[in-house]
């Protein structure tokens, strides 16, 4: 377990709120597309990743599931001083954003809007892939077709996704095998744009390729909250122009695992600590 350099500096942020680090958070390594983007777009930020390992895959729980777990991780990063928070789960920004925005004083983003807002920039007909809870609650068909009335959406639950991807097994024949499973729906329905709705999606994207057209538009919603996230802060004034901090990597579940799975994203392997909220039941997945 690490030690965190943001330990002993939480007095300062109330002086310097700009200082202080943007909360992002998903079940497990998926929210690292988010993180990479912030990388890029605001390199000057300082940043807490919180991973919910012991309790991933999100993609199967229950409404009331998954607005306990936001609930508890939002305490914690209050907890932490953050500045604002990126929802980097398109389950949790599908069931719990609104409600919990009520609930929340700080600036909470999810991915589903920005997401939505891109997709029909680029076509009419329009394929999600997503969790199987984010594809039930119908959100991105919702933002879609408010954004652009016109737009078809087709959207197809991918239980078996998250598992693989946080087990590192991208380039097993049998991912592309569920992949190109999941697709053809899609394909059939000749999408000319196909939205990530999971954060882990995007490192799927080598697989994902091999079985679409060229023609056919990739949207990560990452992209897009992270542009997003940089328009609320010149907004809030609180855009830090200091040198950012070394980001802080949590995790609820094994910090090992998850060090060993995000060194391939991260080009190294992240200290990372052990956060764990009361009363969690574990997932067996």
């Amino acid at each position: 377990m690490s030690v965190s350099i943001f330990e002993g500096n939480l007095c300062d942020f109330s002086q310097e709120p700009q200082r202080a680090p943007i909360g992002i958070f998903d079940s497990g390594v998926g929210g690292l597309t988010v993180l990479r983007q912030l990388y890029r777009q605001l390199p000057n930020e300082s940043i807490i990743y919180f991973g919910d390992t012991a309790r991933l895959p999100y993609g199967i729980r229950s409404q009331a599931e998954i607005l306990q777990f936001v609930r508890e991780i939002l305490t914690w990063m209050q907890q932490q001083q953050v500045k604002m928070v990126i929802m980097a789960c398109n389950t949790s920004s599908a069931l719990a954003l609104e409600i919990v925005r009520e609930e929340f004083e700080m600036p909470i983003l999810g991915l589903i809007l920005p997401g939505a807002m891109a997709a029909v920039q680029h076509g009419k007909r329009i394929g999600v892939i997503a969790t199987p809870a984010t594809a039930k609650s119908n959100a991105y068909r919702h933002a879609i077709i408010e954004a652009d009335p016109e737009a078809q959406v087709w959207q197809v639950g991918c239980p078996e996704f998250v598992p693989l991807i946080e087990q590192n097994r991208i380039h097993d024949p049998y991912t592309t095998e569920v992949a190109r499973s999941y697709l053809e729906p899609l394909l059939q329905q000749e999408i000319d744009t196909l939205v990530y709705g999971c954060t882990h999606y995007p490192h799927l994207a080598p697989v994902l390729r091999s079985l679409i057209p060229a023609s056919l538009k990739l949207v990560d919603p990452a992209v897009h909250v992270a542009a997003a996230c940089a328009k609320e802060l010149d907004l809030l004034g609180l855009k830090n122009t200091y040198p950012a901090l070394p980001t802080r990597f949590v995790v609820s579940g094994c910090p090992q695992q998850f060090g060993q799975s995000s060194a391939q994203w991260l080009g190294c392997t992240p200290m990372v600590e052990v956060v764990c909220f009361p009363n969690t039941v574990v997932s067996s997945n």
